[in-house]
């Protein structure tokens, strides 16, 4: 087992955790705005896709969807239709909250309005069809797993990566819904979703405007 290379993978991965980005976002506005439960349902699923793509990228399937110009494109127009289908619906949640601060009896309509699966699911969507996360795996292991890497350490690096994504993604769910920080980040939340729309907004546009 190459100790030195799962630590590598370990440190890159959590950089790049640590960066900001859809899935942030995604938590963030699942922990201030739904339920704890529901937030770290978005936290596990987002873990979830990660996995996904660590084992689409080692067994190669990542590689081949890339080569493919075809299936590369339909990936990234999924994604990207995904993201900006998120991206605006938060935005649109900005004009909802600026009016239930105007109708108090409303805001208990825009919080807690999601199950905990479709917080699950939405974690999976947002990392899974986000092309760029897909292309970053592939980058990663292309340049870091080599044939003559040992399966036993194939399978230690993907537990690692899933391990590092759900001790970093359910940590921030746990702590922003704690019920004070919860109700302090709440009086932001019009900022928040507009700020979390926009991101997926440029991302999907990104995107998009890379296949032209």
């Amino acid at each position: 087992m190459d100790l030195s290379l799962l630590v590598s993978l370990a440190v890159i991965h959590s950089v790049a955790l640590a960066s900001p980005g859809p899935d942030f976002a995604l938590v963030v506005k699942m922990a201030s705005q739904e339920r704890r439960v529901t937030a770290v349902a978005s936290a596990v699923g987002i873990s979830i896709a990660i996995l996904l793509h660590t084992l689409l990228s080692l067994t190669g399937v990542s590689l081949l969807i890339k080569s493919s110009n075809t299936l590369f494109i339909i990936v990234q127009l999924a994604g990207a239709s995904y993201l900006g289908w998120m991206g605006i619906n938060a935005i649109i949640s900005t004009l909802q909250n600026f009016k239930a601060r105007r109708v108090e009896k409303e805001t208990t309509k825009i919080f807690n309005q999601l199950t905990p699966s479709q917080g699950f699911m939405q974690g999976l969507y947002t990392n899974l069809l986000n092309p760029k996360a897909m292309v970053f795996f592939i980058t990663l292991f292309s340049a870091m797993i080599t044939p003559e890497v040992s399966l036993a350490t194939k399978v230690c690096a993907a537990v690692i990566l899933l391990v590092l994504s759900l001790f970093w993604f359910v940590f921030i769910a746990l702590v922003l819904s704690k019920p004070s920080i919860q109700q302090t980040i709440r009086k932001a939340t019009p900022v928040i979703n507009l700020l979390t729309g926009l991101l997926f907004v440029s991302v999907a546009f990104i995107i998009v405007s890379g296949l032209f």
